[in-house]
Protein backbone atom coordinates (compact mmCIF):
# COMPACT_ATOMS: atom_id res chain seq x y z
CA UNK A 1 0.00 0.00 0.00
CA UNK A 2 2.75 3.07 0.83
CA UNK A 3 4.72 1.76 -2.17
CA UNK A 4 1.85 2.51 -4.47
CA UNK A 5 2.19 5.44 -6.95
CA UNK A 6 0.42 8.56 -6.81
CA UNK A 7 0.14 11.49 -9.62
CA UNK A 8 -0.05 15.06 -8.32
CA UNK A 9 -1.59 17.48 -10.60
CA UNK A 10 -1.02 21.07 -9.39
CA UNK A 11 -2.44 23.60 -12.36
CA UNK A 12 -1.18 27.62 -11.98
CA UNK A 13 -2.28 30.78 -14.28
CA UNK A 14 0.85 30.19 -16.58
CA UNK A 15 2.58 26.59 -15.78
CA UNK A 16 1.40 23.49 -14.47
CA UNK A 17 2.90 21.32 -11.41
CA UNK A 18 3.04 17.14 -11.55
CA UNK A 19 5.00 15.68 -8.79
CA UNK A 20 5.02 11.52 -8.24
CA UNK A 21 5.08 9.89 -4.90
CA UNK A 22 5.61 6.71 -3.87
CA UNK A 23 3.43 6.67 -0.68
CA UNK A 24 5.11 9.75 1.23
CA UNK A 25 7.84 10.11 -1.11
CA UNK A 26 8.37 12.55 -3.60
CA UNK A 27 10.20 10.33 -6.55
CA UNK A 28 9.68 13.38 -9.32
CA UNK A 29 8.69 17.02 -9.37
CA UNK A 30 8.23 19.12 -12.87
CA UNK A 31 6.85 22.87 -13.34
CA UNK A 32 5.96 22.78 -17.27
CA UNK A 33 5.42 26.22 -17.90
CA UNK A 34 3.06 28.30 -20.20
CA UNK A 35 3.88 31.13 -22.98
CA UNK A 36 1.58 33.80 -22.97
CA UNK A 37 1.40 33.07 -26.73
CA UNK A 38 -0.01 29.37 -25.87
CA UNK A 39 -2.52 30.59 -23.55
CA UNK A 40 -3.52 33.17 -25.70
CA UNK A 41 -4.68 30.69 -28.22
CA UNK A 42 -7.69 30.10 -25.81
CA UNK A 43 -10.40 32.18 -25.51
CA UNK A 44 -11.74 30.78 -22.08
CA UNK A 45 -9.75 29.07 -19.37
CA UNK A 46 -11.77 25.71 -19.44
CA UNK A 47 -10.50 25.45 -23.57
CA UNK A 48 -6.93 24.74 -22.05
CA UNK A 49 -7.78 21.53 -21.31
CA UNK A 50 -6.26 18.78 -24.08
CA UNK A 51 -3.11 21.45 -24.04
CA UNK A 52 -2.48 21.17 -20.66
CA UNK A 53 -3.00 16.95 -20.85
CA UNK A 54 -1.02 16.86 -23.39
CA UNK A 55 1.68 18.62 -22.02
CA UNK A 56 1.73 16.60 -18.81
CA UNK A 57 1.25 13.28 -20.74
CA UNK A 58 4.69 14.45 -22.92
CA UNK A 59 6.62 15.40 -19.54
CA UNK A 60 5.81 11.81 -18.07
CA UNK A 61 6.65 10.31 -21.08
CA UNK A 62 10.01 12.56 -21.70
CA UNK A 63 11.23 11.13 -18.10
CA UNK A 64 10.79 7.79 -18.32
CA UNK A 65 7.80 7.22 -16.30
CA UNK A 66 5.16 4.83 -16.92
CA UNK A 67 1.79 6.58 -16.11
CA UNK A 68 0.03 3.22 -16.56
CA UNK A 69 1.73 2.22 -12.91
CA UNK A 70 0.11 5.53 -11.50
CA UNK A 71 -2.67 3.94 -8.91
CA UNK A 72 -4.49 7.30 -8.17
CA UNK A 73 -4.78 10.47 -9.45
CA UNK A 74 -4.71 13.24 -7.20
CA UNK A 75 -5.17 17.34 -8.26
CA UNK A 76 -5.76 20.42 -6.70
CA UNK A 77 -9.12 22.03 -7.81
CA UNK A 78 -12.35 23.51 -7.02
CA UNK A 79 -14.40 26.57 -7.24
CA UNK A 80 -17.28 25.00 -7.30
CA UNK A 81 -20.14 24.36 -4.66
CA UNK A 82 -19.30 24.86 -1.02
CA UNK A 83 -18.04 21.28 0.50
CA UNK A 84 -17.37 20.04 3.79
CA UNK A 85 -13.77 19.36 4.40
CA UNK A 86 -12.85 16.22 2.76
CA UNK A 87 -11.57 13.74 0.06
CA UNK A 88 -13.91 13.32 -3.09
CA UNK A 89 -13.82 11.93 -6.05
CA UNK A 90 -14.41 13.67 -9.30
CA UNK A 91 -17.56 12.69 -10.71
CA UNK A 92 -19.64 13.88 -13.71
CA UNK A 93 -21.80 16.38 -11.35
CA UNK A 94 -17.97 18.06 -10.60
CA UNK A 95 -17.20 18.35 -13.84
CA UNK A 96 -19.89 19.93 -14.65
CA UNK A 97 -19.53 22.66 -11.99
CA UNK A 98 -15.97 22.78 -12.83
CA UNK A 99 -16.18 23.76 -16.24
CA UNK A 100 -18.40 26.44 -15.40
CA UNK A 101 -16.33 27.46 -12.99
CA UNK A 102 -13.58 27.68 -15.05
CA UNK A 103 -15.21 29.53 -18.07
CA UNK A 104 -13.22 32.99 -17.09
CA UNK A 105 -10.71 33.45 -14.28
CA UNK A 106 -10.70 29.95 -12.26
CA UNK A 107 -7.41 28.50 -13.38
CA UNK A 108 -7.57 25.62 -10.77
CA UNK A 109 -10.64 23.72 -12.06
CA UNK A 110 -7.79 22.87 -14.93
CA UNK A 111 -6.20 20.63 -12.34
CA UNK A 112 -9.65 18.78 -11.91
CA UNK A 113 -11.05 18.52 -15.56
CA UNK A 114 -7.13 16.81 -16.86
CA UNK A 115 -7.04 14.04 -14.09
CA UNK A 116 -10.40 13.16 -14.83
CA UNK A 117 -9.85 12.99 -18.17
CA UNK A 118 -6.37 10.78 -17.34
CA UNK A 119 -8.13 8.82 -15.21
CA UNK A 120 -10.67 7.58 -17.45
CA UNK A 121 -8.22 7.03 -19.92
CA UNK A 122 -6.14 4.30 -17.69
CA UNK A 123 -9.35 2.97 -15.67
CA UNK A 124 -8.69 4.56 -12.36
CA UNK A 125 -10.15 7.44 -10.20
CA UNK A 126 -9.36 10.99 -9.87
CA UNK A 127 -9.76 12.75 -6.71
CA UNK A 128 -9.19 16.52 -4.90
CA UNK A 129 -8.83 17.52 -1.35
CA UNK A 130 -10.06 20.03 0.68
CA UNK A 131 -11.13 22.79 -2.24
CA UNK A 132 -11.10 26.05 -1.74
CA UNK A 133 -14.71 25.99 -1.15
CA UNK A 134 -14.57 23.98 1.85
CA UNK A 135 -17.07 25.35 4.13
CA UNK A 136 -17.29 24.73 7.66
CA UNK A 137 -18.60 27.93 9.16
CA UNK A 138 -20.93 28.95 12.17
CA UNK A 139 -23.93 30.95 10.75
CA UNK A 140 -22.92 33.79 12.75
CA UNK A 141 -19.87 34.19 10.47
CA UNK A 142 -21.86 34.28 7.35
CA UNK A 143 -23.44 37.89 8.48
CA UNK A 144 -21.79 40.83 6.73
CA UNK A 145 -23.65 43.37 7.57
CA UNK A 146 -26.06 43.48 4.92
CA UNK A 147 -28.38 40.57 3.81
CA UNK A 148 -27.71 41.38 0.40
CA UNK A 149 -24.35 40.31 1.18
CA UNK A 150 -22.95 37.03 2.86
CA UNK A 151 -19.60 36.40 3.81
CA UNK A 152 -18.35 33.70 2.19
CA UNK A 153 -15.88 30.61 3.01
CA UNK A 154 -13.07 30.59 0.40
CA UNK A 155 -9.61 29.93 1.50
CA UNK A 156 -6.53 27.56 1.18
CA UNK A 157 -8.74 24.79 2.60
CA UNK A 158 -5.78 22.44 1.36
CA UNK A 159 -2.91 23.98 3.07
CA UNK A 160 -4.77 25.03 6.24
CA UNK A 161 -6.37 21.33 7.17
CA UNK A 162 -2.65 20.09 6.40
CA UNK A 163 -0.63 22.14 8.54
CA UNK A 164 -3.27 22.02 11.15
CA UNK A 165 -2.79 18.24 11.11
CA UNK A 166 0.41 18.51 10.70
CA UNK A 167 1.10 20.18 13.78
CA UNK A 168 -1.38 17.96 15.73
CA UNK A 169 0.22 15.03 14.76
CA UNK A 170 3.71 16.58 16.12
CA UNK A 171 2.13 17.27 19.52
CA UNK A 172 0.87 13.27 19.66
CA UNK A 173 -3.04 14.71 19.39
CA UNK A 174 -5.73 14.81 17.21
CA UNK A 175 -6.78 18.08 14.82
CA UNK A 176 -10.03 17.19 15.86
CA UNK A 177 -9.21 17.89 19.60
CA UNK A 178 -7.58 21.44 19.37
CA UNK A 179 -8.43 25.34 18.67
CA UNK A 180 -5.74 26.41 16.30
CA UNK A 181 -5.48 29.88 14.64
CA UNK A 182 -4.12 29.32 10.74
CA UNK A 183 -2.16 31.77 9.18
CA UNK A 184 -1.07 30.58 6.01
CA UNK A 185 0.61 33.45 3.21
CA UNK A 186 0.51 32.18 -0.44
CA UNK A 187 1.74 33.75 -3.27
CA UNK A 188 -0.84 35.52 -3.76
CA UNK A 189 -3.08 36.33 -0.79
CA UNK A 190 -3.60 35.66 2.90
CA UNK A 191 -5.68 33.62 4.63
CA UNK A 192 -6.13 33.29 8.59
CA UNK A 193 -8.53 30.80 9.72
CA UNK A 194 -10.31 29.41 13.11
CA UNK A 195 -10.09 26.35 13.55
CA UNK A 196 -12.13 24.93 16.42
CA UNK A 197 -12.29 21.21 17.15
CA UNK A 198 -11.33 19.84 13.36
CA UNK A 199 -13.47 22.72 11.61
CA UNK A 200 -12.77 26.24 10.36
CA UNK A 201 -15.54 28.27 11.72
CA UNK A 202 -14.50 31.41 10.67
CA UNK A 203 -12.01 32.57 7.83
CA UNK A 204 -10.94 35.69 5.52
CA UNK A 205 -12.13 35.82 1.86
CA UNK A 206 -9.11 36.32 0.92
CA UNK A 207 -9.89 35.35 -2.91
CA UNK A 208 -11.62 39.10 -3.50
CA UNK A 209 -11.10 41.41 -1.05
CA UNK A 210 -11.24 40.52 2.90
CA UNK A 211 -8.40 40.24 5.14
CA UNK A 212 -4.84 41.53 5.12
CA UNK A 213 -3.45 42.06 2.11
CA UNK A 214 -1.28 39.44 0.07
CA UNK A 215 1.48 40.03 -2.83
CA UNK A 216 -1.25 40.61 -5.52
CA UNK A 217 -4.60 40.81 -3.58
CA UNK A 218 -5.75 44.10 -2.06
CA UNK A 219 -7.50 42.43 0.77
CA UNK A 220 -10.04 44.57 2.89
CA UNK A 221 -10.94 48.24 1.60
CA UNK A 222 -12.48 51.23 2.84
CA UNK A 223 -15.96 50.01 1.39
CA UNK A 224 -17.02 53.97 0.78
CA UNK A 225 -13.67 54.83 -0.82
CA UNK A 226 -14.12 51.71 -3.39
CA UNK A 227 -17.61 52.17 -4.44
CA UNK A 228 -16.61 55.96 -5.57
CA UNK A 229 -13.90 54.14 -7.27
CA UNK A 230 -16.42 52.01 -9.04
CA UNK A 231 -18.56 54.31 -10.25
CA UNK A 232 -14.86 56.93 -11.19
CA UNK A 233 -16.06 55.88 -14.81
CA UNK A 234 -12.33 55.14 -14.42
CA UNK A 235 -12.36 51.41 -14.46
CA UNK A 236 -15.14 48.60 -15.64
CA UNK A 237 -16.12 45.85 -13.43
CA UNK A 238 -13.42 43.66 -15.02
CA UNK A 239 -10.68 46.18 -14.59
CA UNK A 240 -11.90 46.61 -10.70
CA UNK A 241 -11.84 42.90 -9.79
CA UNK A 242 -8.74 42.73 -11.32
CA UNK A 243 -7.41 45.47 -9.26
CA UNK A 244 -8.65 43.43 -6.12
CA UNK A 245 -7.57 40.25 -6.94
CA UNK A 246 -4.26 40.72 -8.97
CA UNK A 247 -3.33 44.43 -9.32
CA UNK A 248 -3.25 45.16 -5.54
CA UNK A 249 -0.75 44.66 -2.30
CA UNK A 250 2.81 44.12 -2.59
CA UNK A 251 2.36 44.52 -6.74
CA UNK A 252 0.43 47.96 -6.39
CA UNK A 253 2.43 49.36 -3.77
CA UNK A 254 5.77 48.46 -5.39
CA UNK A 255 5.28 47.82 -8.58
CA UNK A 256 5.84 44.26 -8.98
CA UNK A 257 4.27 40.73 -7.86
CA UNK A 258 7.77 39.04 -8.67
CA UNK A 259 8.65 37.63 -5.10
CA UNK A 260 12.65 37.31 -5.78
CA UNK A 261 12.41 41.17 -6.68
CA UNK A 262 10.33 41.90 -3.48
CA UNK A 263 12.96 40.13 -1.62
CA UNK A 264 16.55 42.18 -3.11
CA UNK A 265 14.66 45.04 -2.22
CA UNK A 266 14.07 44.06 0.68
CA UNK A 267 17.42 42.97 1.81
CA UNK A 268 18.92 45.96 -0.28
CA UNK A 269 17.30 47.92 2.61
CA UNK A 270 14.61 49.73 0.50
CA UNK A 271 12.81 51.60 2.97
CA UNK A 272 9.38 51.48 0.75
CA UNK A 273 9.70 47.71 0.42
CA UNK A 274 10.66 47.15 4.10
CA UNK A 275 7.46 49.73 5.29
CA UNK A 276 4.58 47.56 3.31
CA UNK A 277 6.12 44.48 4.54
CA UNK A 278 5.87 45.93 8.26
CA UNK A 279 2.42 46.79 6.77
CA UNK A 280 1.63 43.52 5.89
CA UNK A 281 2.70 42.11 8.80
CA UNK A 282 0.90 44.51 11.08
CA UNK A 283 -2.35 43.37 9.17
CA UNK A 284 -1.81 39.56 9.71
CA UNK A 285 -1.13 39.73 13.20
CA UNK A 286 -4.59 42.14 13.59
CA UNK A 287 -6.18 39.27 11.92
CA UNK A 288 -4.89 37.05 14.58
CA UNK A 289 -6.13 39.00 16.93
CA UNK A 290 -9.56 39.18 15.74
CA UNK A 291 -9.47 34.66 15.39
CA UNK A 292 -8.43 34.89 19.03
CA UNK A 293 -12.18 36.64 20.16
CA UNK A 294 -13.82 34.02 17.39
CA UNK A 295 -12.11 31.24 19.23
CA UNK A 296 -13.79 32.48 22.84
CA UNK A 297 -9.61 33.33 23.60
CA UNK A 298 -9.28 29.43 24.04
CA UNK A 299 -6.01 28.76 21.32
CA UNK A 300 -3.83 26.19 21.84
CA UNK A 301 -1.46 27.25 18.82
CA UNK A 302 -1.36 29.86 16.24
CA UNK A 303 0.22 27.72 13.40
CA UNK A 304 2.46 30.23 10.57
CA UNK A 305 2.76 28.80 7.21
CA UNK A 306 4.16 29.83 4.20
CA UNK A 307 7.71 30.73 2.37
CA UNK A 308 7.39 34.56 4.07
CA UNK A 309 7.94 33.01 7.48
CA UNK A 310 11.61 32.62 6.55
CA UNK A 311 12.11 35.97 6.43
CA UNK A 312 13.17 36.88 10.33
CA UNK A 313 12.07 40.54 9.80
CA UNK A 314 8.22 39.49 8.75
CA UNK A 315 8.09 36.74 11.19
CA UNK A 316 9.35 38.86 14.21
CA UNK A 317 6.85 41.54 13.09
CA UNK A 318 4.07 38.93 13.23
CA UNK A 319 5.05 37.04 16.72
CA UNK A 320 6.17 40.09 18.77
CA UNK A 321 2.59 41.15 18.71
CA UNK A 322 0.92 38.27 18.85
CA UNK A 323 3.31 35.74 20.38
CA UNK A 324 1.37 36.13 23.89
CA UNK A 325 -1.75 34.70 22.62
CA UNK A 326 -0.74 30.91 22.34
CA UNK A 327 2.63 29.02 21.34
CA UNK A 328 3.76 29.02 18.17
CA UNK A 329 4.21 26.52 15.73
CA UNK A 330 6.26 27.67 12.68
CA UNK A 331 5.64 25.80 8.75
CA UNK A 332 7.86 28.36 6.72
CA UNK A 333 6.67 26.77 3.44
CA UNK A 334 4.42 25.74 0.78
CA UNK A 335 4.18 22.10 0.96
CA UNK A 336 1.34 22.27 -1.37
CA UNK A 337 2.07 18.99 -3.47
CA UNK A 338 3.04 17.21 -0.06
CA UNK A 339 -0.61 18.23 1.10
CA UNK A 340 -2.69 16.53 -2.01
CA UNK A 341 -0.42 13.35 -1.79
CA UNK A 342 -0.52 12.80 2.02
CA UNK A 343 -4.42 12.91 1.75
CA UNK A 344 -4.35 10.15 -1.63
CA UNK A 345 -2.05 8.45 1.01
CA UNK A 346 -4.66 8.55 3.59
CA UNK A 347 -6.93 7.35 0.98
CA UNK A 348 -5.03 4.42 -0.01
CA UNK A 349 -4.16 3.32 3.73
CA UNK A 350 -8.00 3.50 4.02
CA UNK A 351 -7.54 6.56 6.86
CA UNK A 352 -10.51 8.12 5.14
CA UNK A 353 -13.33 7.65 3.02
CA UNK A 354 -13.75 9.13 -0.37
CA UNK A 355 -17.13 11.42 0.09
CA UNK A 356 -19.87 11.91 -3.10
CA UNK A 357 -19.75 15.21 -4.83
CA UNK A 358 -23.46 16.47 -4.71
Amino acid sequence: MYSKKILVIYPEEKSTYIAVYYGSEMTFLKNIKHTDVELDAFKEIKDQLTFRKKAILDVLIENDIDIKKVNLLMSRSGMMKPVKSGIYEINELMIKDLVEGSKSEHHINLGGLVSKEIADDLGIKAYMADPVVVDEFDEVARVSGHPLIERKSRFHALSHKHFARKYAKSISKQYEDLNLIVVYVGTKGISIGAHKKGKVIDVNQSYDGDGPFGVTRAGSLPTGDLIRLCFSRKYNESEMLDLVQRGGGYAAYLGTSNLSEIDQRLMSGDDTAIFISYACAYQVAKEIGGMYAVLDAKVDAIILSGNIFNSERFLENVTRRVGKIAPIALYPSKNDFEAIAMNGLRLLKEEIVAQEYK
